[in-house]
């Protein structure tokens, strides 16, 4: 496994940092990891090691406010201050391997990341993964909150408001402890405009997920609690592709790829892409 990483200018010069792990041969797809909320791609390390083996290029961006990119911790201005370095990453991909088959596989909040930004890029790509997709405004969230969320973010930004439990990413005591000790990991409350700008983000994918169709390959852990399972379910039901595949795994937590049974879910989504090389 051949590992590389640099940075590149992303919005408002802020230096975005990515990294790819490469097969020793030639390798069969690339695949665009797209991290969830306060992690970064690093703490893709399961991926990594069960794909590269078996010829995937992977690649990994750490988006602004996040892991080794510039900018204030989960801080933005806009929702596309994420997607626009993707697309630049994206490029940056396609040009390192030309004519390959490229999926992009977006977990959690990277989840709706890849959502949104498959509404205007889909084209892309040859294919998606959503792991434990946040699309979907949390129905304990009332039209109140939202309203008092949008104007906290404008005139107090930085407010902390929601603080993640890290002990419903998996059920595994290593990966908790890891994820509490990472340096690279934030782990504060998420600022007032970020969950400001989730929302927003969440708002347009549910009312335009019926523009992708692209093959799909969703994801979902059945006892996760930081992100409603009903999310994984809306965008199965609701985009338009033909080719699409809903996996629910049994009383699994937020990060399958993270769980002890992630291999079930790992031979499951290589057969997938296998199908769709």
């Amino acid at each position: 496994m051949k590992h590389s990483e640099g940075t590149f200018q992303g919005v408002r010069d802020l230096k975005i940092y990515h990294q790819a792990w490469l097969p020793e041969g030639k390798p069969r797809a690339a695949i665009l990891i797209v991290h969830g909320l306060g992690e970064h791609s690093g703490r893709y390390a399961n991926v990594v090691n069960r794909f590269v083996p078996s010829g995937f290029a992977l690649n990994g961006i750490d988006h602004i406010g996040h892991g080794k990119s510039g900018g204030e911790r989960e801080m933005l201005a806009r929702f596309e201050d994420f997607t626009e370095p993707l697309a630049v990453y994206q490029k940056m991909i396609a040009e390192a391997h030309p004519g390959l088959p490229l999926f992009i596989y977006g977990h959690s909040m990277g989840g709706l990341i890849t959502a949104f930004y498959l509404l205007d890029h889909q084209k892309e790509f040859t294919g998606a993964i959503l792991s434990a997709p946040a699309v979907k405004i949390p129905q304990n969230i009332s039209a109140l909150t939202v309203t008092l969320g949008r104007v906290f973010s404008t005139i107090a930004p930085k407010m902390g408001l929601i603080q993640l439990d890290a002990s419903g990413i998996s059920r595994d005591d290593a990966v908790v402890k890891a994820y509490n000790n990472d340096p690279l990991v934030f782990h504060g409350k998420t600022t007032a405009r970020l969950s400001a700008e989730m929302l927003r983000a969440m708002m347009r994918v549910t009312a335009e997920v019926e523009k992708i169709t692209l093959p799909l390959f969703i994801l979902q852990g059945s006892a996760d609690y930081l992100v409603d399972p009903d999310a994984a379910k809306m965008v199965y039901e609701k985009a338009a592709s033909v080719d699409k595949t809903l996996k629910l795994y049994d009383g699994l937590f937020h990060e399958v790829h993270n769980e002890p049974e992630r291999e079930v879910m790992f031979n499951d989504l290589e057969t997938w892409i296998n199908a769709h090389i």
